[in-house]
């Protein structure tokens, strides 16, 4: 596995990758309709390409592909962490995430926070975040819900 920071040359195949990966959750999680305004079809390829010009994301290659990305903002927000379904289950996300602490080291980040998916949180929760409080996101008339996490950095956390 290949983590790189992003190229113009993903944005089609990273818009793609959060698309599927959207609509491939298990519907007990989340419906059909949920789904469809979460990652509305057909993709708008215009402007992932301008949100991934702008985030900048790390992005995991396995086999030629483009298996996940996460994004980190300048305030320790995580934007974005997916990864594609064909490569559910090979340590992507963990891959992403560990490049992720990384850079926030770096950075100095003293807070790293996330508004996680039911998918996402036990990932979080593994990691150590504490959930902060319950959300109930309206898109296109559609209520998500999500969880508002956070988890304070110490040169030790890994």
């Amino acid at each position: 596995m290949r983590i790189q920071t992003y190229s113009t040359d993903n944005a089609r195949e990273v818009a793609d990758l959060f698309h599927q990966s959207v609509h491939a959750i298990d519907p007990s999680l989340y419906s059909s309709e949920q789904k469809e305004a979460w990652a509305p079809t057909p993709v708008d390829y215009e402007r992932w390409a301008e949100r991934l010009n702008a985030k900048k994301p790390f992005i995991a290659f396995l086999d030629g592909c483009v298996a996940g990305f996460i994004e980190l903002d300048a305030d320790g927000h995580i934007d974005c962490t997916y990864t594609h379904p064909d490569f559910q289950g090979r340590g992507v996300a963990s891959r992403l995430y560990e490049r992720l602490l990384d850079e926030a080291r770096v950075r100095n980040i003293k807070r790293l926070y996330v508004e996680a998916s039911l998918v996402a949180k036990p990932f979080f929760e593994h990691r150590g975040f504490s959930v902060v409080k319950k959300n109930e996101v309206q898109r296109s008339g559609v209520t998500l819900v999500n969880f508002s996490m956070e988890l304070y950095l110490s040169p030790t956390i890994k």
